[in-house]
């Protein structure tokens, strides 16, 4: 596998793939690799000829109360982890090679319609960070297909919506979320969590499941939201949402809709913000 850092040796490896018909995917992540991330290396492998993960951190994403900087950097263990799942080619630029005019006056792409509800309330800015380093990464790649987890479900509609939008000529996959088994979703933030805090983090995804029993079971959305918060800080959580949406826009759901739903939540538990979804009916 080769690990590049410049954008110019990238554009040019990418394109002799290309010029030798080689279908090309793109992984975005920002590190600390874990299960997760591996697993969409392998949904990348077989949609495509060539892999290319990139691992950045990136700044325009985090708020000024945001961890930032002590979000966890461990690039030689993500490159030999990638090197194991059959990673072509690791893209880890410096920040001055993502943002090359400063951060302060980046270019930013704004997302409108799906991004300033649930995360884009509490967080933002958020996805305008992340939809300007998703865009930025595209154009030096311009892979066939980029591959996204279930995870955030939010910024994957988001980049859905930013590809549409701008019509560039890309497939966006998403993968199912990793857990472990008690049904914690795999995050890197997941390593914050103390030794007591971590068997309290499976009541987000158990909660989840009651929310998705409760919606097929005829229950009104607001009451399963209620329920689901008031659940929550019980067991120790502050929450930010609990919420049942529309899974294509992430609008509030009529009464008696059942299917094609979301119910998505965000909590803290101690110092560390856990975010989760559950799909609801197909």
């Amino acid at each position: 596998m080769d690990r590049i850092h410049s954008a110019a040796e990238l554009r040019a490896t990418t394109a002799r793939w290309r010029s030798e018909g080689l279908r090309v995917a793109l992984v975005p992540t920002m590190g600390n690799l874990h299960a997760g991330h591996y697993s969409l290396i392998r949904a990348a492998r077989e949609r495509s000829d060539r892999v290319v993960a990139s691992v950045f951190v990136n700044p325009t994403q985090f708020g000024p109360n945001e961890d930032f900087a002590r979000y966890p950097r461990t690039l030689d263990d993500d490159a030999r982890g990638l090197q194991a799942e059959g990673c072509d080619l690791l893209f880890a630029p410096a920040v001055e090679t993502m943002y090359p005019f400063g951060l302060e006056v980046a270019t930013r792409v704004d997302v409108k319609g799906v991004t300033e509800t649930l995360e884009g309330a509490f967080r933002p800015g958020h996805f305008a960070g992340v939809a300007t380093v998703v865009l930025r990464l595209l154009n030096l790649v311009q892979p066939d297909v980029a591959l996204f987890g279930r995870k955030d479900y939010q910024q994957l509609l988001t980049i859905r919506r930013l590809v549409a939008d701008l019509c560039l000529p890309i497939e966006i996959a998403d993968v199912a979320t990793m857990r472990e088994p008690d049904g914690l979703a795999m995050s890197s933030r997941n390593q914050y969590l103390s030794a007591q805090e971590r068997p309290q983090a499976a009541q987000v995804y158990a909660t989840l499941c009651r929310m998705r029993d409760a919606v097929l079971g005829g229950d009104a959305a607001s009451a399963i939201e209620r329920d689901a918060r008031d659940a929550l800080e019980s067991a120790g959580f502050r929450v930010d949402y609990a919420a049942i949406r529309r899974a294509v826009d992430l609008t509030d759901p009529v009464p008696g809709e059942r299917s094609g739903l979301v119910a998505l939540i965000a909590a803290r538990l101690g110092a560390t913000r856990l975010i989760d979804n559950l799909a609801i009916g197909g």
